[in-house]
């Protein structure tokens, strides 16, 4: 049974593979129909399994990927083999632009988190997509500005916050990319502490430690395997206090 409902999960992919499934993309809302299904004969259209490889550094391709359908997580190693996580993207998103648009090396390695349909766009279709659609070109922009501002604010983090304070910071992040809703965020399922601890570059018992005190507090929960935010405004406050002495 399992094998046949993962079979039937791939069968459902691959049928996204049109323009249809690329309408699901975010940069290409806006387009016309015939121009969505032109722009998927030109992507190559691929299913990738939980922690399989799409994107990574040392491959030679400077594709544009598009998320379909599916997560996926950005990270890197270090020489020491300390994983640094980036964040995860879902269905809708994009990457890969940079190497598309200064024909560079990677920096960053993508893996599937769970199963996932992609369609790569090479470079010159990409180039071509950004010259006829000027709207897609505003977009590509607003979300460099977005990466560039959030790297930036990692930065400062990790320069001036203490391990606690960091920990609270990437818990609101979650908060706000999860929704708010009545002063309240459902992270479902709950992230992972390791995943945290990579993202803040700390360790998992640091977090367990932090994420624990949290919830005797009251500020977190739990709730059917979800990380409960109980009162965000208070998460935010704690965070801009601190940014504000940094």
């Amino acid at each position: 049974m399992a094998a046949e409902r993962a079979h039937n999960g791939r069968h459902g992919l691959k049928s996204q593979a049109s323009g249809l499934g690329l309408r699901r993309i975010a940069l290409f809302e806006g387009l016309a129909d015939e121009a969505l299904e032109t722009l998927a004969r030109q992507c190559v259209w691929r299913t990738f399994e939980p922690d399989q490889p799409i994107i990574s550094r040392a491959a030679d391709d400077r594709n544009v990927y598009f998320i379909v359908a599916g997560c996926v997580r950005v990270t890197m190693y270090s020489r020491a083999g300390k994983q640094v996580t980036f964040g995860d993207q879902v269905a809708g998103e994009f990457l890969g632009e940079l190497a598309a648009i200064d024909g560079k090396p990677r920096t960053l390695d993508v893996i599937a988190l769970e199963t996932t349909l992609v369609a790569s766009m090479t470079p010159a279709v990409f180039a071509d997509l950004l010259r006829e659609h000027p709207v897609i070109v505003e977009r590509v922009l607003k979300r460099l500005t977005r990466l560039l501002r959030g790297t930036a604010e990692r930065v400062i983090e990790l320069s001036t916050l203490g391990v606690q304070n960091r920990i609270h910071a990437e818990l609101l992040r979650l908060a706000n990319k999860a929704g708010v809703l009545a002063n309240t965020a459902r992270l479902d399922p709950a992230p992972k502490h390791a995943d945290i601890a990579s993202r803040v570059s700390t360790n998992r018992e640091q977090v367990t430690r932090e994420l624990s005190a949290l919830a005797k507090s009251g500020l977190l929960g739990k709730e059917d395997g979800a990380l409960i935010v109980r009162d965000v405004r208070r998460l935010e406050r704690m965070v801009e206090e601190v940014r504000a002495l940094a």
